[in-house]
This record gives structure tokens, sequence and C-alpha cells, in this order.
């Protein structure tokens, strides 16, 4: 079926009927299909698929289920596309958009929420308080690209303007793709207060949004910033990210080693990405009184946490869901500037018939995989393709 009447398409990006998409049935199973090319509506555009990097979280959607449902008790979802890290082309525009333009590079976040809900209102929509009752409801306006609407493990997905980020043509379809996971770890930092410059951070966990969120805090004017890790290879990169100092783990204790550094003061700052059992008491232990913790990570069970040490000294404690207050657009002006290389957390690339593959590297660390991004034609093609 042809894009209807009142969607905007161009003769150089061409829209075929149909497009390959893979789609979950059970849990752990992905299938290649083909079918329909959707069609945007309005305030909505098609985005050609050019690239999407794989996310820990799509590992535990496409076994598990997206987070907010399993929270909620609701039933696995499936019989959708998932992947909610890809950025790509515009293509169609729906009735009435001129936001966008088509031909022009995009990247996206996952998160278009209601609009209506409080929560939405203050740019919190990736904690729309339609979770759970009108979670992923198009005809409310909630889309979780990815989560539980179509998303990027496919040829063409659609968009809410309000998730499009500009990408500019310096940066490759494949740094593209981690903006939105800039825009995590920055969204972290605009929560805990933003403004940070020679402040002390400690960033633990150097995964992708943890080396992401060290390189972020140094482009924001922080010092020092202190990566924690147990992996030696992924704290080099964290210096080459912009990190002052690392501490393994393994190694050393990381509490005392945060007090050396700052000569006993502690830092302003901690950015939880690990996820560990002890990580909150830790990261408590490493901050002068007054200090705030930022929880960016999913722990695997319940974790205790030393209240007590939090009210004695005054610390604050936030958590973050994904990119929330448009910081992926704040991330992509840093990456567009050069103020960080986030390529360098790109490892491995595959082609999107080979997306099983793609997943095993990322969930079993093959290489040391830290981001994976499949594309779905080669990069040389898809140059030629655009110009």
């Amino acid at each position: 079926m042809a894009m209807p009447e009142n969607v905007k398409t161009h003769p150089d990006y061409p829209v075929p009927e149909k497009m390959k998409a893979w789609v979950l049935g059970d849990p752990g199973e992905l299938n290649l299909v083909e079918k329909p090319v959707p069609a945007p509506k309005k305030a909505e555009v098609l985005v050609r698929i050019d690239a999407v990097a794989i996310c820990a979280t799509d590992l535990e959607i496409i076994h598990h289920g997206p987070p907010a449902q399993i929270q909620g008790g609701l039933p696995f979802n499936k019989n959708y596309t998932p992947g909610h890290e890809y950025m790509g082309t515009v293509v169609a525009l729906g009735p009435g958009v001129d936001e966008y333009k088509i031909g022009e590079r995009v990247t996206v976040e996952i998160h278009a929420g209601c609009g209506q809900c409080k929560r939405c209102r203050m740019g919190m929509y990736t904690s729309c308080h339609n979770y759970g009752k009108n979670y992923g409801d198009v005809d409310k306006g909630h889309r979780a690209n990815g989560f539980t609407t179509d998303g990027g493990f496919a040829e063409y997905a659609v968009n809410n303007i309000n998730t499009l980020i500009h990408v500019d043509d310096s940066m490759s379809d494949e740094e593209a793709t981690l903006v939105v996971t800039a825009g995590t770890s920055m969204y972290g930092l605009t929560e805990l207060g933003g403004l940070i410059a020679g402040e002390g951070v400690v960033v633990s966990g150097p995964g992708p949004i943890g080396l992401l969120g060290a390189a972020v805090a140094k482009a924001l004017g922080a010092y020092p910033v202190i990566l924690t890790g147990t992996r030696d290879n992924r704290l080099e990169i964290g210096k080459r990210l912009g990190a002052d100092f690392v501490i393994n783990v393994r190694n050393e204790d990381p509490v005392a080693a945060v007090r050396r550094l700052t000569n006993g003061k502690g830092v302003d700052y901690v950015v939880e990405c690990s996820g560990a059992p002890n990580a909150v008491n830790e990261a408590a232990q490493m901050l002068n009184r007054g200090g705030k913790i930022c929880l960016a990570a999913f722990p695997g069970d319940q974790v205790p946490i030393d209240v007590a040490y939090l009210v004695r000294n005054n610390i604050y404690l936030y958590g973050i869901r994904g990119e929330g207050k448009t910081a992926t657009h704040r991330a992509e002006a840093f990456m567009r500037q050069k103020r960080f290389d986030a390529s360098l957390i790109h490892t491995h690339t595959f082609m999107m018939d080979d997306l099983k593959e793609a997943l095993r590297y990322a969930k079993d660390r093959v290489e040391d995989a830290i981001k994976v991004v499949v594309r779905n034609r080669p990069a040389e093609s898809q140059r030629i393709a655009a110009e």
C-alpha cells in the first residue's frame, strides 16, 4: 500500500510498500519477516533506519520484557519490533509536519509521553503518568519505540517529531546511534544540578552510559572526574574520554581511593551506573556531606541501603529513567562540537540480517564488545545513496 495522500514524500527518497523487520514472539524468539512500511500520522515522520545500536535493555526486553511492564505486572510484550537506539534519514512527513525535512539525518529518543499528564508537562516524559494504565497506548499519544511500539530492528520506523534530534553531517551513522546514550548520561547530570564546573564527580561502572557519563561530566567542566570499574581496558577508554583518574575496584577499595584522590574531602556527585549490590552505600561514602547520587542502573535484586548514613550526611538520592528533558539535544551538541569522541565505545558492526549474532556479541561481551551497531546497508553504499 502506498503512502496516504496527506503524507509528503520525495522522489529522491522512494518509500517501498514492504520492509524487512525483526519481530519478537515468545521470550527470546526473534524472527525476520516482511511487513508493510508504516505511514506517519499527525506530528510524525517516517525514518529510514540506517543504523541501530544494541543496548543492554534490548536484551532484557527480548528475554523478559520492558522493565516498566515487568514492574507493573503486565504480560510479556510481543508481536512487535524491538530496538531503540537508532538513527536514520527522514523519508516521509505526516500531515502538517514542517519541523523536519525529507532527507534530514536524525537520531531518536525512545519515549514520546502522552503530553498531557503532570510529568510530561514538566519535561519528564520518560516518567509519564500513563505508565501501567496507558503504557504504549498510541491513541493516548504515548510511544516507547522498541519497548512497546515498533522500534529500530527494521528498515523503517515511525517517530513522533518530539523524539527526533538533528544529526550533523560531521557525525558518522555509528556515532549518531550513541547520542541517546550520551543523552541519558546528560540527563543524570542535569538532575544533579547541571552546573558541575569545578565539582568532583565519580562515575561508577564503565558500561556505555558510565563511559559517556565521564565524558559528559568532563565536558561540563567537572574536576576531578573519577571512573571506577573492574576492566582495565574499559577504564583506559574512560581516560581517553576525559576521566582524570580511574580506579579498578578489584585492586583497591574505591571509597579509600576516592578519599585519597580528593585529599579526604570526597566528591560532590556520584553517577552510579554499575548496579552493584553495595553501590549506593559506597557512593554515599565517596561523597562529602550534602553530596548527591544519581542512580542510572537497574540492580538485579533488591539491595540494602544505609538510610541513616544518607540522613546524617544530608545526602540526596536521585533516580533517572532514560533520556528525559531533551538531554539528547544537549548531548548531540557536545558531540557535534567534538567535546568528546563517543565513537570510542563503538566496538563492533554487523548487518541487520545478522542481528542474532550481533545480539550474542552484546550479551556475552564477545571480544569485549561495548557498543555493537547494526546497519541496514554498508556504510559506503549508504553514503552513495545519500548523494
